[in-house]
């Protein structure tokens, strides 16, 4: 057949480990023999981030604003074993925090549902969509180590000359402190891309905080929703017969357990973080999460929701044979593929998504999958295949289907 064609390039950034080898093997497999593939591409991986001070990771960002869809790999964010590891000039902060600080926007995760794959929670039947705040918080802190008594304070000068001060803590011995914000601007821009995305979507809405506890930050996120509901959205819902509801983030934990899914999940930064891993294994594995940023401003990046799969890398560097999950991998590039041909009005690439994902499916529910899945589904007798063997399986499949 004659290779797809693109008009605009989307923005490629590579990763790091075991998703790394998974990402060439998904373009010389499942991409490369059917399109005309243009991407601009960026380096992502550690060592390069490192010799480039990290202005690669700022580069890609810009470079998204430009084209308007980029897909990522999975990267290491560095801490101090890594730093020695990778013999880094400094602990360099994580690229999607850096990322997602300069395109603003929502991430919103959903799990790949597959026939033979159930989910750890049995009153499941549905997805539950994570929506994850892509801005603030712990990501954009700073921080500082106290070495002995004395008297933290949170300090405000205005440019008029006005000061606001706060006592954090009368420090009696050494501890930590940090120091973290939000903006109003990007609250909003979180809000309307709920609100708008649950309306696409037809699922109900759930925002959870703590705001008991929280009684200035997280009660700003919750009156913020609760504006932009009434202002905008509570007619077009109630239309639609959606709902949509604020509770606290313990409550909420409690009641998605309980529920049999079908709505949206809207979390501050880091909750979303934490539960979106939680949400994607408990419906069968890490690996089989969708995950885009949707920034207000028009700019889409695709990624994967899981790390790099270190384990199995250093596996890989040793000769030894890996069964490495690469759904999301592959979920990531359809995804970025399907919204570059939406933008482009390039219905043969937006064909071209949707039958790559229902060739990697329709592997999964035949029998054909990785180790971690073999171990959970209900698919009798299924074949284990190697990282590389799934692959070359899903492009049987998709032959097949093409």
């Amino acid at each position: 057949m004659e290779k797809i064609k693109m008009t605009i390039p989307l923005v490629e950034m590579d990763g790091d480990e075991m998703t790394r080898i998974l990402w060439q093997m998904i373009k010389e497999e499942l991409l490369l023999p059917f399109i005309e593939l243009q991407t601009e591409y960026y380096d992502l991986g550690l060592e390069h981030r490192n010799a480039t001070n990290d202005q690669v990771t700022v580069d890609a960002a810009n470079a998204t604003k430009k084209y308007g869809v980029a897909v990522k790999c999975a990267t290491i964010t560095p801490n101090a074993a890594r730093v020695k590891e990778y013999n880094l000039k400094e602990m360099w902060k994580s690229p999607n925090g850096t990322i997602r600080a300069m395109l603003d926007g929502t991430v919103f995760r959903a799990p790949i549902l597959v026939k033979g794959i159930e989910p750890y929670v049995k009153t499941w039947k549905k997805p539950i969509v994570m929506a994850r705040h892509a801005y603030g918080d712990v990501y954009k802190a700073s921080e500082m180590r106290i070495m002995g008594p004395g008297t933290c304070e949170l300090v405000f000068t205005g440019e008029d000359g006005s000061v606001q001060r706060e006592t954090i803590h009368q420090f009696a011995g050494p501890g930590i402190v940090q120091g973290m914000h939000n903006l109003d601007d990007s609250i909003y821009s979180f809000a309307h891309s709920c609100f708008s995305y649950a309306l696409d979507q037809k699922l109900d809405l759930w925002f959870a905080a703590k705001d008991t506890i929280s009684k200035k930050y997280d009660h700003h996120f919750k009156d913020v929703f609760q504006e932009v509901y009434e202002k905008e959205y509570q007619t077009k819902f109630e239309a639609l017969g959606l709902t949509y509801f604020y509770t606290l983030i313990d409550d909420a934990v409690a009641r998605v357990v309980k529920s049999e899914g079908g709505y949206i999940w809207a979390c501050k930064n880091y909750d979303g973080d934490v539960m979106s891993d939680l949400i994607a294994t408990a419906f069968g594995s890490l690996a089989m999460m969708t995950s885009v940023l949707v920034s207000p401003h028009g700019y889409y990046e695709y990624e994967a929701a899981h790390g790099t799969v270190q384990r199995h890398y250093y596996k890989h560097l040793n000769g030894e044979e890996t069964s490495t999950n690469s759904m999301a991998t592959i979920f990531a590039w359809t995804g970025a593929l399907r919204k570059r041909g939406e933008l482009d009005q390039n219905q043969q690439l937006m064909s071209f998504a949707d039958k790559l994902e229902q060739a990697a499916i329709s592997t999964i529910e035949e029998g054909k999958m990785t180790k971690d899945l073999a171990l959970i589904t209900t698919v009798e007798n299924p074949v284990v295949l190697s990282s590389q063997g799934f692959i070359v399986e899903v492009r049987k499949t998709l032959e097949a289907i093409l």
